[in-house]
């Protein structure tokens, strides 16, 4: 195993020590985020760090850049209070990579990388027809990080559409039944295989094993 002290990985190339530190945390979800502004132009954007802040309440977060960087989601949810998570999936993740691209203001990428807007009752914010997972969230918090400039943004779940068929009978969601994707670094995207689920852990033994059926 090779060592990296951190002032190795800063004399890199910034390209190489960029994919290099953006794979060390290891995969992360994949999500399009759908927002719309004032306007009435949407917005889609995709996004790697989603993370799960609690279940009661039902918190999930997701960090900006800086703003001089990825301007339009950030302002359009502060605008609205509204925005939706959307998984990928392999039918559509080039057009999901193509959304990083800096598009204007007044280009939408839904149109730009032919994804289906899909507007609910009630939700002011468009989420992506072709997903087979897809959430409301309703801002709670801006926390600007001081450090790098970016933000964490933090949502209240308001509503959720799943496609049944990943839907166990305990509540878990087996992704791999819809091939949700993940993502590597900034540019790789993978499917995904369950290796196994255990039962809650607790100490004087091993978890057992949960499989596919009722619990």
């Amino acid at each position: 195993m090779q060592h990296f002290s951190i002032d190795t990985i800063q004399s890199w190339d910034r390209f190489y020590r960029g994919n290099f530190i953006n794979c060390l945390s290891g995969f992360k979800s994949a999500s399009l985020i759908g927002t719309v502004n004032t306007a009435g132009v949407t917005n889609l954007a995709i996004f790697s760090n989603i993370i799960h802040l609690g279940a009661d309440p039902a918190l999930i977060a997701f960090q900006n850049r800086p703003t001089a960087a990825a301007p339009h989601t950030i302002a359009n949810i502060e605008a609205t209070g509204v925005y939706t998570l959307n998984h990928i999936h392999p039918s559509f993740v080039d057009k999901a990579h193509q959304t990083s691209a800096k598009y204007a203001a007044e280009e939408s990428e839904f149109a730009a990388v032919q994804l289906t807007e899909e507007w609910r009752h009630n939700i002011h914010a468009p989420f992506v027809a072709e997903s087979n997972i897809k959430y409301a969230l309703s801002l709670v918090e801006i926390v600007p990080i001081q450090h790098n400039n970016t933000f964490l943004v933090i949502g209240k779940l308001t509503d959720a559409f799943v496609d049944e068929s990943c839907i166990e009978s305990d509540g878990y969601l087996s992704l791999e039944k819809i091939q949700s994707v993940t993502s590597l670094g900034i540019d790789g995207y993978y499917n995904v295989s369950k290796v196994a689920r255990y039962n809650y852990a607790k100490p004087g033994g091993m978890a057992e094993e949960i499989w596919d059926k009722n619990i």
